[in-house]
């Protein structure tokens, strides 16, 4: 079983849409995330929340940057085939055209796993 990074991008007016949105509007969105996790199940880690304010941090400085990151969330999945199923459908992908999803595995770091036992 292994953990898979779900990063949602989208253009920069879309986030500005959803800041804009009526009362009614963010609730019918909320009950989107509300049956998708229900549909994922225990697949879903952590439904993560939106990500905004990006620096950019090099050896020589830290500044603030645009991203195209907006949310992320955690699934927990046998495969990466299992976890592309879990987002085929989502619906991120249909609040612009823009919108795209990656899908990121978190990989194993042998050294580290034999220095805990």
């Amino acid at each position: 079983m292994g953990r898979y990074i779900v990063l949602y991008e989208a253009p920069l007016g879309v986030a500005e849409r959803f800041e804009q949105a009526t009362p009614e509007e963010a609730m019918a969105g909320m009950q989107l995330w509300v049956d998708w996790a229900q549909r994922i199940g225990p697949g879903l880690v952590d439904p993560g929340k939106p990500l905004g304010n990006a620096v950019r941090v090099t050896p020589r400085s830290a500044a603030s940057t645009e991203s195209n990151v907006i949310g992320m969330s955690i699934l927990q999945a046998e495969s990466m085939d299992e976890a592309l199923v879990m987002v085929k459908d989502h619906h991120h992908l249909r609040w612009a055209e823009d919108c795209e999803i990656v899908v990121l595995e978190e990989m194993p770091i042998p050294e580290m796993e034999t220095s805990n036992r």
